[in-house]
């Protein structure tokens, strides 16, 4: 029984590791507020959504376009896909509410095994139903493929025949087994054998009682310990084989369910997210996605949900043109917007890699064959190295995982060192990693290096700055245009300081 929700072909592997960078992903674009959004405290789905997430760097394109369409289906019918995934939860509580058992006794294992599938087929019989009632009402392949698989595995024959089975498991009328005798006369090939049913109509069977067969029996003394010890183990010989298969049986069912819960949960995030979002009034759309080498990235109404999910303020969106652009140097006023609008692009791409809709009126975009982050980092408390010599350590790191294709996030990298320096360590980089295939946004302060490029006019180029009125007010909007020497400090040290300057005064 397979799921195929996350692959057309194959179901997630959870032993899949990450990409050896996640970590800095997490930090440098606050993932782990969208995927607490995503959880609503199910720290299941926080797992299996950062998992999936992360792991999608290398997404194709068929992959994202399946994802997409179970993902539409989803939104569709939310409760359905609840209702789903709480029947997932209560096949795994299954394995709780049965006997613990602690001695490996082939008795006790196929005890517990019954008990196990008794409460499994009722979650299996809600499954089912599921299947018949909705097969028809889903639009991707993913979800119909799954309802199909359901109505064909679990046929009402086949229920029914598991539900006599663990009925004749319970031996309320004894265990019949059968035995060879081995060498000096020791038992061998125990088998357990199946009661005949009663023949022939009631009444006759009844008159019948008293003539039964001949046969040889032996009764056990109450107080005979050693003779009900092996009776016992003639019986659990008897029963070895049946309760391993029942207990494999088992495992299987709740493997399939366990495989099914965490796709599920995937788009349970999904869901959770798109209504923390949408009760915002922000945007969100299913992205147009193209082949990595077609180098495309437009967008409307891009935001930052990581921003979005933690302020109350009206959020301010961005919209633009980057097709072509293997290069974006994004300069100008502080405390603009710079850092946010990078994030912005950075989660967008994410998302998209996942299968997932973006927070945006619309997007397009390439894959990526990786997405890489370098940020500024804290000075290091423990003076094992420079702040430079950190930078340029990480950069080496990157730069060996690096391929064509790859999307480069830099915020104010190299700025640890003078002007000058920081200018051509970046313009060495930066220059070799876009020749190379790499798409590079770079949020910087570096004039010179911004100035030097803006002056190249490559056709691959594009240069954005903050928006900034002519009172210094920043409207925190990107737009485009060329690098400028100053960052406006000085609008930033009026609004903070001239009102206090003018309390003083007062």
């Amino acid at each position: 029984m397979k799921v195929h929700l996350l692959y057309r072909d194959r179901d997630l592997d959870v032993t899949q590791p990450l990409p050896p960078h996640a970590a800095d992903l997490m930090q440098d674009l606050e993932l782990e507020t969208v995927l607490n959004a995503m959880a609503r405290g199910d720290r299941f789905v926080f797992e299996t959504a950062r998992r999936v997430i992360l792991s999608s760097l290398v997404s194709d394109l068929e992959t994202v376009r399946y994802r997409q369409a179970v993902l539409e289906d989803c939104l569709r019918q939310p409760a359905l896909i609840r209702t789903l995934y709480q029947l997932t939860i209560e096949a795994q509580e299954s394995e709780r509410k049965a006997s613990f058992i602690f001695f490996k006794d082939p008795s006790l294992i196929l005890l517990r095994s019954v008990q196990i599938l008794e409460l499994l087929c009722a979650v299996l019989h809600k499954l089912r139903a599921i299947a018949d009632e909705q097969a028809e009402a889903f639009g991707s392949e993913g979800l119909r493929e799954l309802c199909a698989m359901l109505r064909r595995e679990l046929s009402d024959d086949y229920l029914a025949r598991v539900e006599e089975h663990l009925r004749e498991l319970h031996f309320r009328d004894g265990v019949l087994l059968s035995a060879r005798l081995g060498q000096g006369n020791k038992g061998r090939d125990y088998t357990l054998r199946r009661v005949a049913a009663p023949q022939g109509p009631w009444f006759s069977r009844l008159l019948s009682r008293g003539k039964r067969a001949p046969g040889y029996t032996f009764r056990i003394p109450e107080r005979d310990e050693a003779g009900a010890r092996a009776l016992s183990e003639l019986r659990n010989r008897g029963l070895n084989l049946v309760a391993n298969a029942l207990a494999r049986s088992t495992e299987h069912i709740l493997s399939f369910f366990a495989l099914l819960r965490r796709e599920l949960a995937f788009y349970v995030g999904c869901l959770n997210l798109a209504e923390e979002l949408t009760q915002r009034g922000l945007p969100l759309c299913f992205p147009a996605v193209a082949a990595p080498g077609e180098q495309r990235r437009s967008f409307e109404d891009l935001y930052d949900p990581a921003l979005a999910l933690t302020q109350e303020a009206a959020i301010v969106c961005n919209s633009g043109q980057a097709d072509g652009k293997r290069l974006i140097i994004i300069t100008g006023a502080n405390r603009g917007g710079k850092s946010t609008f990078l994030r912005s692009l950075g989660l967008a791409q994410l998302l998209l890699q996942s299968g997932m809709f973006v927070p945006a009126r619309a997007f397009c975009a390439s894959l990526c064959c990786g997405l890489f982050t370098h940020y500024r980092r804290r000075e290091d408390t423990t003076l094992k190295s420079g702040k430079l010599d950190e930078e340029l350590s990480r950069m080496s790191a990157i730069v060996d995982e690096i391929r064509p294709h790859a999307l480069l996030l830099l915020n104010e990298s190299f700025a640890a060192t003078n002007e000058r320096e920081g200018a051509e360590l970046a313009r060495q980089i930066v220059s070799t990693l876009v020749d190379y295939g790499v798409t590079v946004c770079y949020v910087t302060h570096l004039y010179t290096l911004a100035h030097g490029f803006a002056c190249e006019q490559r056709a691959d180029t594009l240069l954005l700055r903050p928006e900034r009125q002519a009172d210094g007010t920043r409207t925190f909007r990107i737009v485009e245009g060329e690098p400028e020497e100053t960052s406006y400090a000085r609008d930033l040290y009026a609004h903070i300081f001239a009102p206090v300057m003018g309390e003083s005064h007062a």
